[in-house]
């Protein structure tokens, strides 16, 4: 059985005219989102979906770097590219494409096999739906 755990770790406000803000409760760090242009929103924000594109990604390298240091080795650091594609009827996310570049080669092939496999497998990855498509590549 999965060992359920809960904090409360983040309180969100509706502050008006399509925007919220989060806030970290521990850190007190702040993340506001505005609807999307295409939403009736500003767009002067990121918009919700942006931020689970953006999860999906910083989850992976995340988890990636958890690995490497439990193994002992340096993740290189790394720039990615987040495409996010928008289906309507309903509105949803459809596909979020993830194209991590890495600044250097310095991995062993069973390193770069190992990061991949942990990275797909990360908790954002497994909480999205089937129906969304994750296109992730990987540039070592």
């Amino acid at each position: 059985m999965n060992k359920l755990v809960s904090s409360h770790s983040i309180e969100n406000k509706y502050v008006g005219e399509l925007r919220t803000e989060s806030i970290h409760l521990k850190s007190t760090k702040i993340i506001i989102t505005d609807a999307p242009l295409d939403n009736n929103g500003k767009g002067e924000a990121f918009s919700p979906t942006d931020l689970v594109a953006s999860s999906l990604c910083s989850c992976m390298t995340t988890v990636m770097g958890i690995y490497a240091k439990k193994n002992k080795f340096v993740l290189p650091k790394s720039k990615a590219l987040i495409t996010k594609f928008m289906s309507s009827n309903p509105r949803r996310i459809s596909k979020i494409k993830v194209e991590v570049n890495f600044d250097s080669n310095n991995l062993s092939e069973i390193q770069k096999q190992r990061l991949v496999e942990v990275a797909k497998g990360c908790p954002v990855a497994k909480s999205l739906s089937n129906e969304l498509v994750q296109e992730i590549i990987f540039n070592f």
